[in-house]
C-alpha cells in the first residue's frame, strides 16, 4: 500500500527553468539558414521524484497496512487481498482486540481504552466485497502531558533516539508508531486472516506465555493437540498452568510496584496447517514468521521447533522419523523440526517461541542524554505495561495468521491451478470430522 509522497518535479527543478535552455537552444537553431542542416529538438520530459512509504505494509497476496500513533486520533489497518464473499463483522474482529486492549487487569498498562472497533469500507450487507477493508479503532484516552520530560530526553533502550536519526522528527507522545499500539491494526487483521485460515482449512494459531521472568513453564506441561483458548484466557497471565500462571503473576506484581518491568517468552502454534506453506530459498516459512513476529514491538529472539536446545543433540536424536499412521499418511514420530523440512510446511504442528524484553520505559530513574545533547536523569512517567508478555499473545497469533494466508494464497495459486498430483500431494482443505479425529488421537 505505498503511497506516493511527493510530486515536485525532480532535484527541485521547475518545469519553466528546466526548459528554459532548450528553448533558447531550439531558437538559436532555428535562425541558422542552411537549407541541408536540420535539426530535431524534442522536449526532455521532466521525471518526478517519487517517495514510497516504507516499513508500513506486510505480505504480497494478503497485503496489511497499520497506520496511526499512540496519541493521535485514532490507529487501524487497511486489508487488501481479502477474499470476497466472506462473512465479516466488527464483532468477528472485536473479540481479539479486547484480548489486547490495555487495563485489563493490575498487572497490564491502566491505560483506560475500549478499542473498539469500526469497519468503514470493504464489507457490504455483512459479506467482504473483495476491496480494501478499512478498521479503525479511535484513541479516547491520551495523556500527551505525560510525555512532556520525554519530549527532550531519550528513554534508555527505547526508539526515541533511532526515529530521530532516522526521520529527523518524531511524534513524541507515547513513542507514537513506536508503541505497542499500533499493533491494533496488525490484531484487527490478523483476527480477519484466523477466519479465513479456520473455514478453508480448518487452521488453528494458538499462542500462550511460557516464561515470565525465570519463572518458565515445562514443554509438557501443555498438549498442543488439544490447547484450547479457553485454557490461555482462564487467567490473567495467559499461561494454560494454573500453578506457573500463580507464580508468573506474583513475578510481574513484585516488580510492578518497584516501577520496574520483566519480560519473558510466548510459545505459539498452528494446528491443521496445510502441508506444502513456504517456499525456497528465501521465502521459507519459518523465515516469515520470523520476519512477522519480530517486526512486533519489545521482541527480542525467535525459536522454531527444537530451537537452540537442538544444537545439543546428534543427527540421529534431532531427526523427525516418518512412520505410517491409521489413515496411510506419511507422518513423523517426533516433530523437533516444528512442523517444516525445507522451510515448507509438511502438516505437523507448527510450534514456535518469542523472546520479549523487559518494557522500555519504567519510572525508576535512570541516566540518560538529552536531544541537545546533555546528560541527565530521567524518571518516566506514563501507563506502561510491567510485563508485555500476557498482551503480546494475541499480537503474536494475528502475525502468524497474517504470515500463514498470505503464503496459503501464494500455494494456492501457484501449485492448485490445475489438479493435484494425488500420489504426493494433499488437498489444502481440512474437514472438521478430519481436525476432531486428529486431536482425539493424541488426547
Amino acid at each position: 500500500m505505498a503511497s506516493s509522497l511527493s510530486s515536485k518535479p525532480f532535484l527541485g527543478a521547475s518545469r519553466t527553468d528546466g526548459l528554459s535552455g532548450l528553448c533558447s537552444i531550439s531558437s538559436d537553431l532555428r535562425n541558422l539558414s542552411s537549407p541541408s542542416v536540420q535539426f530535431l529538438i524534442r522536449p526532455r520530459t521532466l521525471r518526478k521524484l517519487q517517495v514510497q512509504a516504507a516499513g508500513n505494509t506486510y505480505g504480497n497476496f494478503f497485503r496489511v497496512t497499520t497506520f496511526g500513533e499512540s496519541h493521535g486520533g485514532g490507529v487501524g489497518c487497511v486489508i487488501d487481498g481479502c477474499p470476497p464473499r466472506m462473512p465479516l463483522s466488527e464483532a468477528d474482529l472485536q473479540g481479539d482486540l479486547d484480548r489486547r486492549r490495555p487495563g485489563q487487569s493490575r498487572i497490564t498498562t491502566p491505560r483506560k481504552e475500549t478499542d473498539t472497533c469500526r469497519i468503514l469500507s470493504g464489507v457490504h450487507e455483512g459479506v467482504t466485497t473483495g476491496t480494501p477493508i478499512l478498521v479503525l479503532v479511535p484513541n479516547t484516552d491520551q495523556r500527551g502531558r505525560d510525555y512532556d520530560e520525554m519530549s527532550i530526553a531519550y528513554r534508555p533502550s527505547h526508539a526515541d533516539r533511532t526515529y530521530d536519526l532516522k526521520y529527523g522528527v518524531r511524534s513524541v507522545q507515547g513513542g507514537g508508531r513506536s508503541s505497542a499500539r499500533e499493533t491494533i491494526g496488525r490484531v484487527a487483521a490478523g483476527a480477519v486472516a484466523k477466519k479465513i485460515l479456520k473455514a478453508f482449512s480448518g487452521t488453528e494459531v494458538l499462542a500462550y506465555v511460557s516464561q515470565v521472568h525465570k519463572v518458565v513453564l515445562p514443554e509438557e506441561s501443555v498438549n498442543h493437540y488439544t490447547l484450547a483458548l479457553d485454557q490461555v484466557e482462564s487467567n490473567i497471565v495467559r499461561c494454560p498452568d494454573a500453578e506457573y500462571a500463580e507464580k508468573m503473576i506474583a513475578a510481574i506484581d513484585a516488580v510492578r510496584v518497584k516501577g520496574e518491568s520483566i519480560g519473558g517468552v510466548v510459545t505459539c502454534i498452528v494446528r491443521n496447517c496445510p502441508p506444502g506453506l513456504g517456499s525456497p530459498v528465501f521465502d521459507k516459512l519459518e523465515a516469515e514468521f520470523a520476519k512477522a513476529v519480530l517486526s512486533l514491538p519489545a521482541t527480542k529472539g525467535f525459536e522454531f521447533g527444537s530451537g537452540f536446545a537442538g544444537t545439543f543433540l546428534t543427527g540421529s536424536e534431532h531427526n523427525d522419523e516418518f512412520y505410517l499412521d491409521e489413515q496411510g499418511k506419511i507422518r513423523t514420530k517426533t516433530n523437533r523440526s516444528g512442523g517444516t523440512q525445507g522451510g515448507i510446511s509438511n502438516g505437523e504442528i507448527i510450534n514456535m517461541r518469542i523472546a520479549f524484553k523487559p518494557t522500555a520505559t519504567i519510572s525508576k530513574k535512570q541516566n540518560t542524554v538529552t536531544r541537545d545533547k546533555n546528560e541527565i536523569e530521567l524518571i518516566a512517567r506514563g501507563r506502561h505495561d510491567p510485563c508485555v508478555v500476557p498482551r503480546a499473545v494475541p499480537m503474536v497469533e494475528a502475525t502468524i495468521a497474517l504470515a500463514l494466508v498470505d503464503q496459503l494464497m501464494a500455494h494456492y495459486a501457484q501449485c492448485h491451478m490445475f489438479p493435484i498430483n494425488p500420489e504426493l500431494q494433499e488437498p489444502l482443505r481440512v474437514t472438521e470430522v478430519e481436525a476432531a479425529e486428529e486431536a482425539a488421537l493424541h488426547s
